[in-house]
């Protein structure tokens, strides 16, 4: 038995580390259509509706190895209080390779808020972020940074 679970080991670490040939080259955008609305809530924190078109080929990062690819978009800003404020805004699971390339429009999954007043007028990124989990050996993450954009200076 301990010699069996022995060879199970050493071939799980050699199947982990021939993943490592792999060098994943995804493309991905992220480009926000439409503030839908800017606004401040009762309690003083600001909030935000976008609208956004996700486009993204993540199929590189598939091998024999991937069980599924986790996804996600965030608006990463800075304030006074944090040198970086991340907020999810989408979110997915690809579960295979034919599911890997797609194309989105959205509006954010989840709520846009900080909390205070701090985002009028605030430059902020988007950033697609992807964790693979394979089947056997570590977790591989990396995502891909878009910039240039603002939100309104006024609440609408």
């Amino acid at each position: 038995m301990t010699f069996a679970v022995t060879i199970l080991a050493v071939m799980c670490s050699l199947a982990s580390l021939s993943d490592n040939f792999n060098v994943p080259t995804p493309t991905a955008d992220v480009k926000v259509l439409n503030i839908n609305w800017f606004q401040k809530q009762p309690n003083g924190n600001d909030e935000v509706s976008l609208t956004l078109n996700i486009s993204a080929d993540l199929s590189s990062m598939f091998t024999w190895n991937t069980k599924q690819v986790f996804v996600f978009v965030a608006a990463e800003y800075e304030t006074a209080q944090n040198a970086l404020n991340q907020v999810s805004l989408w979110d997915g699971i690809i579960q295979s390779k034919e599911h890997a390339t797609f194309w989105i429009h959205t509006t954010n999954k989840y709520r846009f808020i900080d909390q205070g007043s701090n985002l009028r007028g605030k430059d902020f990124n988007l950033t697609l972020h992807w964790h693979v989990m394979p089947k056997t050996g570590k977790m591989f993450a990396d995502k891909i940074v878009m910039t240039g954009y603002r939100l309104p200076e006024e609440y609408r």
